[in-house]
């Protein structure tokens, strides 16, 4: 038990090291990944049913008693986060499949990734863990919502379609993890201390699936790609911490709704892309590019905010929801 809980331990420490390292091995080797392709949605449903094995009560106990930060948090992710892509696309008048992808990574939920990068930044670990919770099972309506809204005029979009998608690759997976959490909770205590790694491995997995697939793709689009990617990063974490900052929300929310704004799931938006997008396969670069950038400029960050520790009384919740999380 102790070798699984050093494995995981390093795993969520050098996350944003163990992706590049897949990435540029997936690179300069595509041929040995590319049979991972056919294999990202199990990949992704894995990280999902790994997070509902991970959801407790108090999770939506935080949301019942402190609702405000919880939905500050996810109305400005699914607000501001696809009106940037949006903006980005049109100003960069990207063609027609990237703008569709940075509007896609721009309206899908926040990732799992970023509660490790909170609980590192010293920020509000409940908080982050309650928005990536709610915004994951916001996505299948409000994800193709948006996504027909702002990139219909660029690719005909099926939000009926991309809903039953969600439901399949999200949702199922967990709430059967909540279910064998419910009915085999001793099962589930043995194996939390593994589940930090496997997810490191599925998301390396899937990085490793997207850039195999796409690296004529890459090394086209070059700069351009990139660019597009961190800026729109960038400025949800910049955009997140700020309108916290302006509603007086305590420092730890800030970090948390600034790094929970700011990362977004997007393997899931690789997953939408590849699904349905396939005749048009530029479209899943973004989400791949940002699989990747999202993993490194967030561990920036929280490396950042770790050496500057907040003073601020813990509540009986984040003391429930940061340890059963970290054990």
């Amino acid at each position: 038990m102790k070798t699984i809980n050093f494995i995981s331990t390093f795993a969520n420490k050098y996350f944003a090291l163990i992706t590049i390292l897949v990435a540029i091995l997936a690179f300069n080797l595509p041929n040995q990944f590319l049979w991972l392709n056919s294999y990202i949605n199990i990949l992704l449903g894995i990280v999902m049913f790994g997070m509902g094995m991970n959801m407790k009560p108090v999770d939506l106990k935080l949301v019942l008693t402190k609702p405000i930060p919880v939905l500050i948090g996810v109305l400005i992710q699914f607000s501001i986060m696809p009106l940037i892509a949006y903006g980005i696309a049109t100003l960069l008048q990207l063609p027609p499949m990237l703008a569709a992808g940075i509007i896609l990574v721009g309206c899908v939920p926040g990732g799992t990734a970023s509660n490790v990068m909170v609980y590192l930044a010293k920020g509000n670990v409940a908080l982050s863990i309650a928005m990536t919770s709610f915004s994951t099972l916001l996505s299948p309506m409000l994800t193709p919502l948006l996504l027909y809204l702002l990139a219909g005029q660029w690719m005909p979009v099926n939000p009926f379609a991309m809903f039953l998608s969600i439901i399949q690759v999200i949702i199922i997976p967990i709430a059967l993890g909540i279910i064998i959490q419910k009915f085999l909770p001793n099962i589930v205590e043995k194996s939390s201390q593994a589940l930090p790694f496997i997810s490191v491995i599925a998301i390396s997995g899937v990085v490793a699936a997207v850039v195999s697939g796409n690296t004529e793709n890459i090394a086209a689009s070059g700069i351009l790609i990139f660019l597009t990617v961190i800026i729109h990063n960038l400025s949800g974490l910049l955009l997140g911490y700020v309108i916290a900052m302006a509603l007086r929300l305590d420092a730890d929310m800030r970090r948390a709704i600034s790094i929970e704004v700011g990362i977004q799931n997007a393997g899931l938006g690789v997953s939408l892309a590849n699904t349905h997008f396939a005749q048009q396969p530029l479209t899943a670069l973004p989400g791949a590019v940002a699989v990747v950038t999202h993993v490194i400029n967030g561990s920036i960050l929280a490396s950042i905010w770790s050496r500057r520790p907040i003073r601020k009384k813990t509540t009986d919740v984040d003391k429930q929801r940061s340890s059963s999380y970290i054990s």
